[in-house]
C-alpha cells in the first residue's frame, strides 16, 4: 500500500536534513536540555523573521493574514493530540494558564476532592491548591519508585467514596521521566466519574498523544521545551461536554460568537474553545509554533518516541557504570519518554560536572540533586557516546 504524501514523513530522527534545521548541531554543541526548554529551528525562525519584518517594513498591519496562521496552527495543534477538531484548541500564554482554566471555571462543593500526586510540577499543582479557599480537599497520592499507576489511582478513587471530581497528572513526569499509563488511567476517570486532566509539557512532541483514546477531558502544554517554539505561548485541549460545564472566569472582545459587531453585548459565547483566548493572540509565538509542528508532525511522534527509546535506552544501560548515581530513572520504555535522570551520590559535585559539559559545548539540567539528560529527535547516539566520554572526564 502506497503511503500518501501527507503521512509519508520526508525527515528522519537523526539525520542529517533534520539536523540541519537546528544550527547549533553544526557548531559542535549537544544540546540535551528539551526538558528545560527546546532550541529554535531554522524553520521558526524564519517564520517569526518573515512576520517581524512585514511588521517592520511590510505591510505593518498583518492582523487577517495571521489570523489565517493562527488557525493553521490550531488545526496543527488538534493532529498533534488527535482532538476532534480544531475548535477543542485554545491558544494560551502558558501551561499554568491553560491548566487554571478547568478549576477555575467549575462549581465546587465543600468536600470535594482532586487527586493529585507527591511527584507533580508545581505549574500541575497550585491551581489546585487554590481552591481550598472553597472548602475542596486536594489529596496527594503517594508514588512508589516515581510511579503512579492505575491500580495506585483506582484504589485512591474507590477509597473516596465518589468524593475525588477530578484527576490531575503529568503526562511525564519532569525529574523521572516516568510515563504513566494515560489510557489505563482516563478509563477510571470516566468510571468513576471523575474529570481527568493532563499535563503534557514533557510529553507533547516527545511521544505521541491521543485525547480521545486515552479519556482525557482537558490537556495543557507550553511550547518551549519539546515543541521546540518559543516561550509565552501554549495551548488547550478541552472536551466539548466540559466546556459547557465551566462558568468561564474572564472574558474578552474575541469571547463572543460574533466579536466584530463591536455594539452587541449581549452575545453568547464563541461555541469553541476561542472563548478563552479572550484578547489578540501571541501572533509571533503562534507563528513560530505552527512551524515547529509542521517539523515533528513530519517527522512523526511515532518515529520520535522509538528514536528516543533508543537514545534513553543507552543512557541507562552506561550511566550507572560511572559510579556517581545512587539511583537512576530506569523505566521500561513504554513507562518513559525522552528523559532519563540519575541521583547523584554526592549532590556537591552536580553544579561541578554542569560546568565541565559546559565547557565541551554539552547542555544537560541539574534538578534536586539529580542529573537530568533529555534529548530530542534530531539528536544522534554518537552525540549520546560524546556525553557519556564528557563525563567520564570530568569524573576522572
Amino acid at each position: 500500500m502506497q503511503t500518501s504524501p501527507e503521512t509519508a514523513p520526508r525527515l528522519t530522527c537523526g539525520s542529517e536534513e533534520l539536523r540541519a534545521l537546528f544550527p547549533h548541531t553544526a557548531q559542535g554543541k549537544i544540546y540535551i536540555d528539551h526538558a528545560s526548554i527546546g532550541p529554535l529551528s531554522t524553520q521558526v525562525r524564519g517564520a517569526i523573521d518573515h512576520h517581524l519584518a512585514n511588521r517592520s517594513e511590510g505591510d505593518i498591519n498583518t492582523y487577517f493574514r495571521d489570523i489565517e496562521l493562527a488557525k493553521e496552527c490550531r488545526g496543527l495543534a488538534a493532529r498533534l493530540v488527535n482532538a476532534e477538531s480544531a475548535d477543542r484548541i485554545a491558544f494560551m500564554m502558558n501551561t499554568s494558564d491553560a491548566l487554571n482554566i478547568v478549576p477555575a471555571g467549575l462549581h465546587w462543593q465543600h468536600g470535594d476532592r482532586i487527586l493529585l500526586n507527591d511527584q507533580e510540577f508545581p505549574s500541575n499543582v497550585y491551581p489546585y491548591l487554590n481552591l481550598r479557599r472553597f472548602g475542596v480537599e486536594i489529596e496527594i497520592l503517594p508514588t512508589r519508585n516515581g510511579e503512579v499507576t492505575p491500580e495506585m489511582v483506582e484504589d485512591a478513587l474507590k477509597q473516596s467514596g465518589g468524593r475525588i471530581k477530578l484527576v490531575s497528572l503529568s503526562a511525564v513526569q519532569f525529574l523521572s521521566g516516568y510515563r504513566p499509563d494515560l489510557a489505563a488511567i482516563g478509563s477510571l476517570c470516566k468510571q468513576y466519574g471523575a474529570l481527568f486532566v493532563v499535563d503534557a509539557i514533557q510529553a507533547a512532541g516527545a511521544v505521541p498523544l491521543d485525547v480521545q483514546a486515552m479519556k482525557i477531558d482537558a490537556l495543557a502544554t507550553g511550547a518551549q521545551k519539546w515543541l521546540m517554539a518559543t516561550t509565552g505561548i501554549a495551548f488547550l485541549y478541552l472536551r466539548a461536554e466540559l466546556q459547557e460545564r465551566i462558568e468561564q472566569a474572564h472574558l474578552g472582545w474575541l469571547s463572543v460568537a460574533k466579536p466584530w459587531d463591536f455594539f452587541r453585548y449581549d452575545q453568547p459565547l464563541q461555541a469553541s474553545a476561542m472563548r478563552y483566548e479572550n484578547g489578540t493572540l501571541n501572533f509571533p509565538g503562534l507563528i513560530g509554533l505552527g512551524a515547529s509542528l509542521k517539523t515533528l508532525l513530519e517527522v512523526s511522534p511515532e518515529a520520535t518516541e522509538q528514536h528516543l527509546a533508543k537514545l534513553t535506552q543507552y543512557f541507562l544501560a552506561e550511566l550507572p557504570s560511572l559510579g556517581i548515581f545512587s539511583q537512576m530513572s530506569g523505566f521500561p520504555a513504554e513507562y518513559r519518554a525522552g528523559i532519563v535522570s540519575g541521583q547523584l551520590l554526592d549532590t556537591t559535585q552536580g553544579e561541578t560536572l554542569l560546568k565541565r559539559l559546559a565547557e565541551r559545548s554539552i547542555t544537560i539540567s541539574l534538578r534536586e540533586g539529580r542529573l537530568r539528560f533529555s534529548p530530542h529527535c534530531y539528536n544522534t547516539l554518537e552525540e549520546m557516546r560524546e556525553v557519556i566520554a564528557a563525563l567520564r572526564e570530568a569524573i576522572a
